[in-house]
């Protein structure tokens, strides 16, 4: 009987004290931006990035209703960037850049010339990288590789490791 009461007493201090514990939740507030399409896809195979063939919908994986990424689709197709963190009350600029390792698109052929900056708004939590797929009028089995890499901008932004790469997969068929 002596037992059950020590054990007991001892599970109701636990409880006790142990549920009066107050957790401080951690705030996010550094401004950090990332490609939204990167956060919501797979990374490709030995990839730290993935690899889209598809343009996605905002805030979810490209799936198979996307328009495809396609020489025989051209046009301007639109990746949506992420602030994370506190808006900012000014506008922002982030950088983009190809990122050459695995590109196998050239510029004036497969893509674009595309602007070198993206605005966020102020007040905004998000902005539009846009590339224009070019029909580089031959037929290919191989598709080309675009990788585009996000580089920090004003206001004291950072790039999320994590995300700040996506591969586009251009269909040459």
């Amino acid at each position: 009987m002596k037992k059950i009461i020590n054990l007991f007493i001892a599970i109701a201090t636990v409880t006790f004290f142990g549920s009066c514990v107050k957790n401080e939740l951690p705030v996010f507030t550094a401004p950090v931006v990332e490609f939204d399409a990167a956060s919501w896809n797979a990374n490709g195979a030995g990839l730290t990035y993935p690899i889209l063939t598809r343009v996605p919908g905002y805030g979810r994986p490209a799936a198979t209703a996307d328009p495809l990424l396609t020489r025989t689709a051209p046009g301007i197709k639109k990746f949506r960037i992420n602030l994370v963190g506190q808006q900012l009350t000014t506008d922002a600029e982030v950088f983009v850049t190809v990122f050459s390792t695995g590109t196998t698109a050239v510029v004036g052929r497969h893509y674009k010339q595309f602007a070198q900056s993206v605005k966020i708004p102020a007040n905004s939590s998000f902005g539009e990288f846009e590339v224009e797929v070019l029909n580089s009028g031959t037929s290919s089995a191989t598709p080309v590789d675009l990788n585009v890499s996000l580089s920090g901008g004003n206001n004291g932004i950072k790039v999320s490791e994590n995300y700040k790469i996506i591969g586009l997969r251009i269909s040459q068929l």
